[in-house]
């Protein structure tokens, strides 16, 4: 067996590259949805498509007085708004994402981003499914109804600025 080369032997991997960097940005592939009852513990609950716009517009406050000849606005707070997430039909993941909805309880959410940054949120959720059509993937909207959040957390050591 002098003469038997192995494959590890040969084969030189720098696990460097396989690392995630959003330096430059980031592609969207492996984010995922995750629910919660308590926070505890994470269970991903559908096989996502896209991910909304996550956050509130805040409302603008009306500070004019009779002596201002122009229209004063300061900041008020954030609208909570209904996020809405779109799945594909998988059967199994479709009937564990269909088990809870619309029973009004309030759950924890997590979107989860390829480089570990995070939003999370709490709200009820409802589903609706999808139009369907010649030649088209099944699919369907999960709707939360946000009661707090989203609140994001950055990525782990993307506190430090590459430049």
């Amino acid at each position: 067996m002098k003469n038997v080369k192995l494959y590890s032997d040969a084969l030189k991997l720098d696990l460097q590259r396989f690392a995630i960097d959003s330096s430059e940005g980031l592609v969207g592939t492996g984010t995922k949805l995750e629910r919660s009852e308590d926070g505890s513990t994470w269970e991903e609950i559908a096989d996502i498509k896209t991910i909304p716009e996550l956050g509130g517009d805040t409302e603008k406050v009306d500070v004019t007085t009779l002596a201002d000849d122009r229209r004063k606005q300061v900041e008020g707070i954030q609208n909570a708004s209904n996020v809405q997430f779109q799945a594909v039909y998988k059967g199994a993941s479709f009937a564990k994402a269909l088990q809870q909805a619309g029973d009004r309880k309030q759950y924890q959410w997590k979107v989860t981003y390829p480089d570990g940054m995070t939003a999370t949120m709490r709200g009820s959720y409802n589903i609706k499914f999808a139009a369907v059509a010649v030649n088209g993937a099944l699919g369907y909207t999960i709707t939360i109804t946000v009661s707090d959040g989203p609140h994001f957390t950055a990525a782990p050591g993307s506190d430090t600025p590459k430049g």
